[in-house]
């Protein structure tokens, strides 16, 4: 096999269904090695079992691909450092890691539970935590030993994330962190030759069904815009050597769309030039706010 990502070794989690399995498929159509990486679990975490991944390396192997089915848990320290290890011991190193693991458990904010909360930041945050991080150290070592290195994270955060939304308060939270994240992981990495991008992408998947009405497939067989299938070209693309120029962006992806969000930036200010009593800050929040742009509205409102 050959193409844009020939001979890279990428790591996927959450590979087993959905956007995570059509990156792994793209990553190795496009001559990577994949190491795919799925608990197997529903849409709301419980459960598991090794199918998804397994049917998954097997369509790559099918394909003339190399894959390596890993189902360790993308949130647990330990084991995201056994997987980084296996990758590097199975294929000779380590090249990108796509952050795509996670699953839903939607209440609006004043019923959503303390183990909800932690269970939705836990497979979100920390899980773009764990495998990035071992993975950052591995290419800092490289660095520090001379060696060159052009390897790549790729986060997965949300319009959720960007925007807010309605019923979503953990995992809105969950997916700005991941926004913020990004940021930090292509500043303080870039010196060692690791870009750090996020996705916030919309497509039809387990998660999304059951919110999302709408996003069926066209049956006149037409181009089908919220096909997981459409999100992966610029993942690949960003985890080949040719991107290796782009880093700490969020990139919004659907059907045929790519763009930026902006993010937070700093406006318009007023400045006193010295201590503000309480009773004057109200004319002056207001006189900002009517230089400031509106916000983008929160999602479900």
């Amino acid at each position: 096999m050959s193409g844009l990502c020939e001979g890279r070794i990428v790591i996927v989690t959450g590979a087993g269904r959905g956007i995570g399995r059509a990156h792994a498929l793209e990553f190795a159509r496009q001559g990577a090695r994949v190491v795919v990486n799925d608990l197997g679990s529903e849409d709301d975490g419980s459960g598991g079992s090794s199918e998804p991944a397994e049917e998954v390396a097997e369509l790559i192997r099918n394909m003339g691909g190399e894959a390596l089915v890993s189902l360790s848990d993308a949130a647990d320290w330990n084991q995201t450092g056994a997987l980084v290890q296996e990758t590097i011991e199975t294929f000779g190193g380590l090249d990108v890691v796509v952050n795509n693991a996670g699953f839903l458990r939607d209440r609006m904010f004043v019923s959503c539970g303390e183990d909800e909360w932690d269970a939705v930041l836990r497979v979100h945050l920390k899980g773009h935590f764990c495998t990035a991080r071992h993975a950052g150290e591995f290419w800092r070592n490289q660095s520090k030993a001379g060696q060159t290195v052009d390897a790549r994270i790729i986060n997965t955060s949300s319009g959720a994330g960007l925007q807010g939304s309605v019923g979503q308060s953990a995992y809105s939270a969950a997916k700005g962190g991941i926004a913020s994240l990004t940021l930090v992981q292509a500043a303080e990495m870039g010196r060692y030759g690791v870009t750090s991008n996020a996705i916030a992408p919309a497509a039809r998947t387990r998660m999304t069904e059951a919110i999302f009405s709408d996003m069926v497939a066209p049956e006149d067989g037409g181009f089908d815009e919220n096909a997981p299938e459409n999100i992966s070209p610029l993942v690949v693309w960003l985890g080949s050597a040719e991107s290796k120029e782009v880093t700490g962006r969020v990139f919004e992806v659907k059907g045929g769309l790519i763009g930026t969000s902006d993010g937070w930036r700093d406006g318009p200010v007023v400045d006193k030039g010295s201590r503000w009593e309480p009773d004057e800050v109200g004319a002056a929040v207001h006189e900002v706010l009517e230089k400031s742009k509106t916000p983008q509205k929160v999602f479900g409102t």
